[in-house]
């Protein structure tokens, strides 16, 4: 079931990079997702799939769970890693970098600040490269996420999914694959703290072209009200530390509890990216709740990312 190709979708700067979430084609999005389905249930059927294939992961930040998702995959499908952590381009040009890793790998995935070193990394590697993080975007998240909706309520078309707090890089991103699979995406956050204007321009484009809805608003009731998904992120990223206190007063009426998650359907499930700061953006009780389905999440990182290492480096389920 692919959607209608709108040209927002074109952006790519080769067919195997995955820089932002509309590098992939609609078809390529569901292929991904059939494909994580039958690995996780049958991932001894992929053990060599990367056989002799070598993949960087370049990483600015901290992480827990795309790097561990990331090497495990690559490692549990037969092939090997090399990590390197800091600033990219701090020590030498990315153009650099990027042009010593293709000589000596089948991949890179980088982990950064800035979209615009994601962006020089695959203009100047010859190597795919994939985006496991950046100020802009989160799609590897957002590819795992639409992944754990269909395993509970299977159709993802109009599902609506629901965002309460910061307009950031994850809510960029599920926005943008959420409208395209035909989900109606609503986002609440205080005025000041809402996703990108041009984002949300081509999000609304995509939404109208697949017959979703996009609902963008400073009401947290008002998108949660008849959720099938109830999703949150922290109030300070890495990177805005500096801004915590200020954040946690202006967000402190977007709080993920008992009282807002009731608004939902009484099958609606929560979500949440991880790490979570409990009591800030969402309670203990929520993320301890039957419906929550975080840790599922963070397991099917695994699987989603196993299924785009094979769609980039040409070995398809």
């Amino acid at each position: 079931m692919a959607l209608a190709l709108v040209p927002d979708q074109i952006s790519r700067v080769r067919a195997t990079d995955f820089t932002q979430d509309l590098d992939l084609l609609d078809d390529e999005v569901w292929r991904l997702l059939d494909c994580a389905a039958g690995i996780k249930q049958a991932p001894g059927r992929y053990a060599q799939a990367l056989s002799g294939k070598s993949v960087a992961l370049l990483f600015e930040k901290p992480s827990l769970r795309t790097r561990m998702t990331f090497e495990l995959a690559i490692k549990q499908m037969g092939g090997q890693t090399v990590f390197s952590e800091g600033r990219i381009g701090a020590r030498e040009p990315i153009k650099d970098v990027a042009r010593n890793l293709e000589r000596w790998v089948h991949a890179i995935v980088a982990r950064t600040f800035s979209q615009a070193t994601i962006d020089e990394l695959a203009l100047w590697s010859s190597a795919p490269v994939i985006n496991a993080l950046s100020d802009l975007y989160h799609p590897c998240q957002a590819l795992s996420d639409v992944f754990t909706i269909s395993e509970v309520f299977g159709d993802l078309h109009g599902k609506k999914l629901a965002f309460v707090g910061d307009g950031n890089n994850v809510a960029h991103s599920l926005m943008l694959t959420a409208a395209r699979l035909g989900m109606d995406f609503a986002i609440a956050g205080p005025s000041g703290y809402q996703p990108d204007a041009e984002i949300v321009a081509r999000a609304t484009r995509i939404a109208a072209a697949a017959g979703s809805a996009l609902t963008v608003t400073t009401d947290p009731a008002e998108v949660v009200r008849g959720a099938h998904a109830v999703y949150t992120d922290v109030w300070a990223s890495m990177g805005q530390e500096a801004e915590a206190d200020q954040r946690r007063s202006v967000f402190s009426s977007y709080q993920v509890n008992e009282t807002l998650f009731d608004l939902a359907r009484p099958d609606a499930i929560f979500l949440h990216c991880l790490p979570a700061k409990r009591g800030e953006e969402v309670t203990d009780a929520i993320m301890e709740h039957p419906r929550s389905r975080v840790f599922d999440q963070a397991e099917n990182r695994l699987h989603a990312q196993k299924a785009l290492l094979l769609e980039v480096l040409g070995a398809r389920c």
